[in-house]
C-alpha cells in the first residue's frame, strides 16, 4: 500500500528504559511564542499560585480530623434506627406512599378525610403498635405471646395497617391485595386478621358514650327547642354473609326483613350531634330489633328523664322504666325532629361506604366480622360532623 511503513523482517525493539532517548519538548501555543518573542511573562505570581492551591487542597476533607463529637453523633444514629424509622412521614413507607398521593386517595383507600386525620390517627396508636404480635403466633403460645419481643417486620407498620384498610375501606379481596403488595396470601390473611382485633381492643378502649352534659353541650339549636332530652337515637343495620353449611347456623342467620339466610345485624347509637355513642355487637339476623336492644347493654347506660328516639319495636315504656327513661313521642312533627331521625341513617350510610359491606362478608373473616363492624362505626367519628342544621 502506498505511503504506509512496515516493520522490517528481522526487526527488533531498540528503545528500553534504561536508554536515554531524546524527546522533544512540547510545542508551545501561539500565545506562548508570540509573549516569548515580546518578553512579556503573563504567568501569576508565585504568591496567588499558592493561595489558589490551598484553596484547591480545601475542596475535600480527605485528610482533615472529624469534630471531637462526631464518633459520638454517628453511635447514636446507628442505635436508634427504630425511633428514626416512626419520626419519618408516613407518605415515605413503600406501600402508603405509592396509593395516597392525596387527601382524595387518602378518603377512598382509608375512609379518613384527609392526610392530616390520618396522621393524627397514625400517631396515637403507633407506639403500642410496635409490640404487635400476628394473631398466629398468639395462638400458638398463648399467654406467653405477650412477653416475648416483637419479631422483625418485612413490612413497615404503616403499610400493615394500610393492607387492613385496603381490605376493609376499599373492599378489596386478599389475592388483589396480595398480588399489589407483593406478599402471599397468607399473610394478608394474618395481617387483616391481627389488625382487626388489635384495633378492636384499642378503640374499644375509648369511652365514646357521652354524659348527658356532653350531649346537650353539642346540641344543634333546633334539637334544643324541640327534642331537649333526647340522649341517643337507635337503629339497626344489617351485613350479609356467606351462607353456613351447617344447618344450625344457616337457620340462626335467617332474617325475616331480608328474606334470607346470610345476614348478622348490629345496634347503633348516635348523640343529637352526630356522633357515635353506642356500637353493640353483632346478632344473627333471626334476633329482632327489640331483643338486639334488650342484649346490647344501651340501656344500662341510660339515666333519670333520658328520652330514646328509636323506629316502633326497638324499646317500649317498659323496657325503659327501671331507669326513668322513655322513648321519645315525636308529637307535633317538625323538619329539624326529622332532621334528627334520619341522623342515625345517615351514620349508618358512612359505616357502608367501607366497601367490605358492599359483597358477603367471607366466612373465613367469621372470627373477625364482629371486630371490623365495631372498628367501622368507631371510625364514623373520623369523618367530621354532619352538618344537619345547615342542609
Amino acid at each position: 500500500m502506498a505511503g504506509s511503513s512496515r516493520l522490517r523482517v528481522g526487526a527488533v525493539p531498540s528503545r528500553f528504559q534504561w536508554i536515554r532517548v531524546h524527546v522533544p519538548a512540547p510545542r508551545l501555543s501561539a500565545l506562548e511564542r508570540s509573549n516569548s518573542r515580546l518578553g512579556v511573562d503573563d504567568r501569576p505570581p508565585e504568591s496567588e499560585v499558592v493561595e489558589d492551591l490551598s484553596v484547591c487542597t480545601m475542596d475535600h476533607d480527605y485528610a482533615a480530623r472529624p469534630l471531637s463529637c462526631a464518633l459520638e453523633n454517628a453511635l447514636q444514629y446507628i442505635e436508634e434506627p427504630e425511633d428514626r424509622l416512626q419520626a419519618m412521614s408516613v407518605g415515605s413507607s413503600n406501600i402508603f406512599g405509592r396509593f395516597c398521593v392525596s387527601d382524595e386517595t387518602i378518603r377512598y383507600y382509608t375512609r379518613f378525610p384527609s392526610q392530616q386525620v390520618f396522621e393524627i390517627f397514625w400517631e396515637s396508636i403507633a407506639p403500642s403498635a410496635k409490640h404487635l404480635i400476628f394473631w398466629t403466633k398468639a395462638q400458638r403460645m398463648g399467654e406467653e405471646a405477650s412477653a416475648t419481643p416483637s419479631p422483625a417486620r418485612k413490612i413497615q407498620l404503616i403499610d400493615e395497617l394500610f393492607i387492613y384498610c385496603l381490605c376493609v375501606a376499599a373492599g378489596l379481596k386478599e389475592q388483589v391485595i396480595a398480588d399489589i403488595c407483593g406478599v402471599s396470601i397468607a399473610t394478608v390473611s394474618r395481617i387483616i386478621i391481627t389488625w382487626a382485633n388489635y384495633l378492636f381492643f384499642v378503640l374499644g378502649s375509648v369511652p365514646i358514650w357521652m354524659s348527658r352534659q356532653q350531649v346537650n353541650d353539642s346540641m344543634p339549636q333546633k334539637c334544643r327547642e324541640y327534642s331537649p332530652k333526647v340522649r341517643v337515637i337507635l337503629d339497626c343495620t344489617e351485613v350479609r354473609c356467606e351462607r353456613a353449611i351447617s344447618l344450625t347456623l344457616h337457620s340462626e342467620t335467617f332474617s325475616n326483613y331480608k328474606n334470607t339466610t346470610t345476614t348478622f345485624k348490629g345496634l347503633l347509637g348516635v348523640a343529637p350531634c352526630g356522633a357515635v355513642t353506642f356500637i353493640s355487637s353483632l346478632f344473627t339476623g333471626s334476633t329482632s330489633d327489640k331483643e338486639i336492644t334488650r342484649k346490647s347493654g344501651i340501656l344500662e347506660l341510660l339515666e333519670l328523664d333520658d328520652e330514646v328516639m328509636a323506629d316502633k319495636g326497638f324499646v317500649t315504656e317498659e323496657m325503659l322504666a327501671a331507669k326513668g327513661a322513655r322513648p321519645f313521642k315525636k308529637g307535633k312533627q317538625t323538619r329539624a325532629v326529622a332532621r334528627l331521625r334520619i341522623l342515625v341513617e345517615r351514620v349508618i350510610h358512612r359505616v357502608k361506604q367501607n366497601h367490605i359491606w358492599d359483597s358477603t362478608v367471607p366466612l373465613s373473616l367469621a372470627g373477625s366480622i364482629n371486630q371490623i363492624w365495631h372498628n367501622c362505626c368507631f371510625m364514623v367519628n373520623y369523618q367530621g360532623p354532619m352538618f344537619l342544621e345547615s342542609e
